[in-house]
């Protein structure tokens, strides 16, 4: 992370400085490499005379002056990115002239040039704190100030910042300071509502644009100039209409950016940014393909995110990022609630919840780097980390249970005063309690501590007794949390007892309680005949992991699991399988037999794709070694079937035949990937699209069957940058010691773009040739250090985790891991990374004795 500030330095410079103003000025024309920065500050300080510095990161300084007098700048340091300021009067005005360097890494400001037609297009991602790499400033959350930028830009290009521009001046002859004469335009955007520096934004190059308006919003989208063919604007405008709509109603505050543009930009590192008023995505949520209705869901969530982080984030900001969870937890929640009562989506968008982003949450919650929810970011290289499964998914699966707590309507007035209170302000965790406290009358003080500041997932079970006729003589919850973590919760949850009904598992009775300490009696229980499935947090109302009895898991692992009448129930038994998987209370192949024959049954797409995913996991590292050849034809000769009897043209189809991809490794079911590719026996109703396509010659590639003339033949086919990315990753798929040695040459050489690099370490970490990543586990060693030094954040976490040597399982690589931390004392993160990792092997390790114990 650029300059790495500290949570102290940050207090101390909010202590000394209020900042009013930045006027920035940025050339584009002047080449491939850098560009023009002239930035002017105005700020005061509390204690003139005193010193601080500002954020400059990389950055070629020509001249800087400080209240009309020059500073030395021989004393910027380049490697932290930070120009001192001496002598600081009561108001200030800072200049700074310097030049700043595109970056291809996805940070700062961002340059790709289009494969296809050589268009340049620029866009900026700043946060956590990247905004020093375009623009001089202080570069935290809590220094909030105006913004007002001047941008000199090809005369062709669209130019989008924070604000709609005020001006449009067509310069037919610029003169460029290293003397290049080109047309350009220079775009004048007024000043900003004071916002903090990770959300200024500014996104430039021939983009195609779409623009309406709805309720008095401008609204506009962009893609580059050669996604336009399939962007689908309409359905991207509906969901916004509807999430404007839904905000509006629910938070009780006008949008108060002015306009509002979404932007799909190439090579993002993330799902998308919520700048005010100009929102970035990934590209992939451009459809070049045929893609299921669970990723178009995947996007509108992504959408209605961001636009919940325009008040809660922007317009209401955390003061510094240990209260990170406010802004994610918050979105990701409110987001789920839009999806649910304002779009088509509504009547699956909890399951959706429950079988992605909690799934997401148990699993991060159980690595040895859990953390609170509120979390205790010492600096910005431990912010960096932070955006993960808690922050996001588990903040989001408390809030749910929270507004069980003390009701929807009052947990919504209490945002609503909340953000009347402090809008255009910084705020902390407690100012967000104050105000549901007062508006539900509950002292959530205890809810607090034990929910947001305390790490790791209960674990509940049902333990009951019944007499000779089948009924509850007694049933209690028991709640279970590891030595290390041993907070017992207060949970509000409900149970559901579930039994055939005319061949249906139907619920037939529901108690809704509070759960607390190590046993809950459930007195209302007592006389009912023992059901099929007892289902312990039936409607997902709290968070905690929940193990099924073993009549429970029969009536499951029978059959009976296709046959829910309920999408969420049936959901919440996937998950209840999978977490006893993982945890080793489950043998991998019952759940490869689970999911074989049960997931047919299935009708959420959302939830087909998640547990394909993770049946795909469990046969590569969870079975026995030596099952594991049976349990991947098992499990294909199941996907083989599912994709004969998918409705043609069916999302289902898609997903089977996608999955089937994945674990194609006999001659028979290569054969299969082989007649879909060339035509010769595609499934009724498939669309063998561009996309399908690259999946299938990436599983040709996998089993030894295509090389590099294939996948060039299919890169001329797709010379897209999409097209590029794809041939990496199957370049590093060939399994072949010569293009693990050439994949692993590129990839620790640097000169990778952002998503390229991603698509190499994807395809070199190929799990059906682990034998040929043997060599690379020392490497990685001898790497990791020099890059998470030298690298920037983003290209180095995709490093450390992705060529992490995770697929040899084998206690030696945990063995080696331990070594090296303990030898090397690396930084917090990736001594964070690294153990993360080596909790991977053990699990699996782990899993794989229960299973070859089963056997």
């Amino acid at each position: 992370m650029a300059g790495n500030l500290t949570r102290d330095e940050a207090r101390e410079r909010a202590r000394l400085l209020k900042v009013d103003s930045y006027a920035v000025e940025l050339d584009l024309t002047e080449g491939e490499e850098r560009f023009e920065s002239i930035t002017t500050v105005r700020f005061t300080s509390t204690q003139p005379g005193a010193s601080t510095f500002i954020d400059l990161a990389g950055a070629h300084i020509r001249a800087a002056t400080l209240n009309g007098v020059d500073l030395d700048i021989s004393d910027y340091d380049l490697e932290r990115g930070r120009l001192p300021l001496p002598g600081l009067a009561e108001d200030n005005v800072l200049q700074i002239d310097a030049d700043c360097a595109y970056m291809r890494t996805g940070e700062g400001l961002h340059r790709f040039v289009d494969p296809v037609d050589q268009n340049v297009y620029l866009h900026t991602q700043f946060e956590t704190a990247d905004a020093h790499r375009m623009y001089a400033c202080f570069d935290q959350p809590d220094l909030k100030a105006t913004f007002e930028l001047t941008v000199l830009a090809p005369a062709e290009w669209e130019v989008v910042s924070n604000s709609a521009a005020d001006a449009i001046e067509d310069l037919a002859e610029h003169q460029g300071r290293h003397g290049t004469l080109q047309a350009s335009r220079r775009w004048h955007f007024p000043a900003t509502p004071v916002m903090s520096t990770y959300i200024t934004a500014l996104v430039a190059g021939p983009y195609h644009k779409v623009t309406s308006e709805h309720d008095g919003i401008p609204l506009g989208i962009y893609c580059r100039a050669s996604l336009a063919e399939h962007l689908d604007p309409e359905n991207i405008f509906e969901v916004t209409r509807q999430g404007f709509d839904f905000f509006h109603r629910v938070f009780g505050v006008r949008y108060p950016f002015g306009k509002y543009d979404q932007l799909f930009v190439p090579e993002f590192n993330h799902g998308a940014m919520e700048n005010a008023g100009c929102v970035t995505f990934v590209e992939d949520y451009v459809f070049r393909s045929r893609v299921t209705d669970a990723t178009v869901q995947r996007r509108a969530e992504t959408i209605l995110h961001e636009m919940a982080h325009m008040w809660f984030g922007d317009l209401v900001t955390m003061r510094w990022w240990d209260d990170l969870w406010l802004n994610e937890s918050f979105a990701t929640y409110a987001s789920v609630l839009a999806m649910a009562e304002a779009t088509r989506w509504g009547p699956s968008a909890w399951t959706t919840f429950a079988n992605l982003e909690k799934a997401w949450a148990y699993r991060q919650d159980q690595l040895p780097s859990t953390h609170p929810i509120a979390a205790d970011m010492i600096d910005m290289d431990a912010v960096a980390l932070n955006f993960d499964g808690i922050t996001y998914a588990k903040g989001a699966s408390v809030l749910k249970q929270l507004v069980a707590y003390v009701g929807l309507d009052n947990f919504l007035a209490g945002v609503r005063d909340y953000f009347q209170e402090h809008a255009w302000g910084n705020t902390t965790l407690a100012d967000l309690l104050s105000a549901l406290e007062r508006t539900s009358g509950r002292d959530l003080s205890s809810w607090s501590k034990e929910w947001l500041e305390t790490a790791w997932v209960n674990t509940l079970r049902p333990s009951f007794d019944v007499d000779d006729q089948g009924r509850f003589t007694r049933f209690e919850v028991l709640q279970e949390a590891p030595a290390d973590y041993p907070t017992l919760r207060t949970h509000r949850l409900a149970i559901g007892l579930y039994s055939q009904v005319d061949g249906a598992l139907t619920r037939v009775r529901r108690v809704e309680l509070d759960v607390s300490g190590p046993r809950t009696a459930v007195a209302e229980l007592l006389g009912e005949v023992r059901p099929d499935l007892v289902l312990i947090n039936d409607d997902d109302l709290t968070y905690a992991k929940v193990r099924l009895d073993d009549r429970s898991l029969a009536t499951l692992v029978d059959g009976g699991i296709a046959t829910f009448t309920e999408s969420l129930p049936r959901a919440l038994s996937w998950t209840a399988a999978w977490d006893m998987t993982r945890d080793t209370e489950m043998a991998a192949r019952d759940y490869v037999t689970l999911v074989a024959g049960g997931i047919h049954s299935i009708s959420d797409i959302s939830v087909v794709q998640t547990v394909l995913r993770q049946v795909k996991l469990t046969v590569q590292q969870f079975t026995a070694p030596e099952w594991r050849a049976t349990g991947l034809d098992r499990l294909a000769s199941a996907l083989r079937s599912l994709v004969a009897r998918a409705e043609p043209g069916s999302d289902h189809q898609l997903a089977y035949v996608n999955a089937l991809a994945g674990v194609a490794v006999s001659p028979g079911d290569l054969a299969f990937v082989r007649g879909v590719l060339d035509g010769s026996a595609v499934p009724a109703g498939l669309t063998v699209d561009t996309d399908l396509r690259w999946t299938l010659t990436h599983a040709m590639v996998s089993g030894g069957e295509f090389g590099h003339a294939e996948i060039d033949a299919e890169l001329a086919r797709d010379a897209t940058a999409t097209g590029e990315r794809s041939a990496a990753m199957c370049r590093a798929a060939i399994p072949t010691a010569e293009a693990k040695a050439a994949a692993w040459a590129n990839i620790v050489g640097g000169e990778l773009s952002n998503a390229v690099l991603r698509a190499t370490v994807l395809g070199f970490g190929d799990p059906h040739h682990v034998d040929l990543l043997r060599p690379y586990q020392e490497k990685y060693f001898s790497e990791i250090g020099r890059i998470w030094k030298s690298w920037t954040a983003d290209s180095a976490q995709t490093f450390a985790a992705g060529c992490y040597p995770a697929l040899l399982i084998d206690q030696a690589v945990v063995d080696r891991t331990e070594r090296y931390l303990h030898a090397q004392e690396p930084p917090h993160g990736l001594r964070r990374l690294l153990l993360e990792g080596a909790d991977g092997i053990s699990r699996a390790l782990r899993a794989q004795a229960r299973d070859a114990a089963a056997g």
